[in-house]
């Protein structure tokens, strides 16, 4: 971290000069204005004079912020390949998020894991080929470009009869895969 040139940026939001820095902090100009630049290191103590001076705390000045990752690439899925089906984690880590987009293969005959009855909700997009939801004691037929939307009240899965593969966009929230 660039100490010197996070306390430039602060005191610039903050509309102060170093004059002004200097007599909130009972700091040299000339002391701060080499922290600034990097020319010299203020111990803990001083630092704190200077964070608290310019309304923070040094926890605060210390926390950086990860940007967050917004764009995913095939490199970054996690591929999890069943005998029944194939999970394609397309954004990695969700389970940290509220929902959880992966990409559902099933070659003929393959079959989903079972889902158990929860309190979230479900949608799905067959991208490719055609699959069976069975929901509860209920089945419907889902073809290329149809959608599927549920509630997790029942225990669900999806099913391929066909001989082509089926590919499915399923996104839940909570997480659940």
């Amino acid at each position: 971290m660039d100490i010197g040139h996070k306390i430039k940026q602060l005191r610039i939001q903050k509309g102060l000069t170093l004059e002004e820095l200097a007599s909130r902090s009972e700091l040299t100009k000339g002391f701060l204005s080499q922290t600034e630049r990097n020319l010299t290191s203020p111990s803990i103590a001083t630092l704190n004079d200077i964070v608290e001076a310019l309304g923070s705390s040094l926890s605060e000045f210390f926390r950086e912020e990860k940007e967050e990752k917004m764009v995913f690439q095939k490199k970054d899925f996690f591929v999890d390949e069943r005998e029944n089906y194939t999970v394609n984690w397309i954004v990695p880590n969700t389970q940290k998020n509220a929902m959880e987009p992966v990409l559902l293969e099933l070659p003929e005959g393959g079959t989903s894991f079972e889902v158990e009855p929860h309190s979230g909700e479900e949608f799905g997009f067959v991208l490719e080929g055609c699959v069976k939801l069975i929901l509860g004691e209920e089945s419907y037929t889902v073809r290329k470009g149809e959608t599927f939307y549920l509630t997790g009240k029942y225990f669900h899965y999806l099913t391929n009869e066909k001989k082509t593969t089926a590919k499915v966009l399923w996104i839940s929230t909570p997480p659940l895969f």
